[in-house]
């Protein structure tokens, strides 16, 4: 099964992402995670794309596209994939599916999570991420100030500030939502609210899967 998962920033994509994928056993990408770890490494990819994430803009389609077709020339298995944060502009998206009709395949769910402005917000004051295992999660899980998963030691997210949030925020407003008209046209959209429990939001769309394979 080929998924994409998309949703505004803190709608809780990497939660979900990694949920489903290590369910359904599927090969998981987060653009964000990557994008990242190549700033932390300095890359040539993170010294391109920090300028533009320091202000919460989207990478150009020419910069990610082929960042997505090296990734899945070697993730492509027949099990499948979950993608977070890709395709973010209509312009990936039809990158995406030419992709993929190449190799007569498709995608076969896109998820959308739903959440208000007011409920992101507060999420991403309470929010940390591990930079060794990129678990994510709230400052609340933390283990003695650690991460939970490797004993890392988590911290918020340099794109978390509030400014930087409106602006990625407007940033999906503007190229993601008709990312998702797309695939709603496209008649493989399923829409989730995010405004209840990981553990709810996961079931939600485990039951959904299940439903349609």
């Amino acid at each position: 099964m080929r998924i994409v998962l998309l949703g505004p920033p803190a709608s809780g994509k990497g939660t979900q992402g990694r949920a489903i994928a290590s369910r359904l056993g599927l090969n998981y990408l987060s653009t964000g995670a990557l994008l990242r770890e190549a700033i932390e490494t300095r890359c040539d990819l993170g010294l391109a794309a920090e300028p533009i994430l320091a202000r919460g803009g989207y990478l150009p389609d020419a910069l990610m596209e082929p960042i997505l077709g090296e990734w899945l020339d070697r993730h492509d298995s027949k099990n499948g994939w979950v993608l977070d944060g890709f395709p973010r502009s209509l312009g990936q998206a039809h990158y995406l599916d030419q992709w993929l009709s190449k190799r007569a395949k498709k995608i076969d769910l896109a998820i959308a999570l739903v959440a208000p402005y007011e409920k992101l917000v507060s999420r991403i004051r309470s929010r940390v991420e591990c930079p060794d295992c990129r678990w994510s999660g709230k400052t609340d899980e933390l283990v003695l100030g650690n991460c939970p998963v490797c004993g890392g030691a988590a911290k918020s997210r340099q794109d978390d500030d509030e400014e930087n949030f409106k602006n990625r925020h407007t940033e999906y407003v503007a190229y993601t939502l008709p990312v998702i008209d797309h695939y709603r046209e496209a008649g493989c959209l399923f829409s989730v609210p995010a405004t209840e429990s990981r553990d709810a939001i996961s079931s939600n769309i485990l039951a959904h899967i299940e439903s349609i394979s």
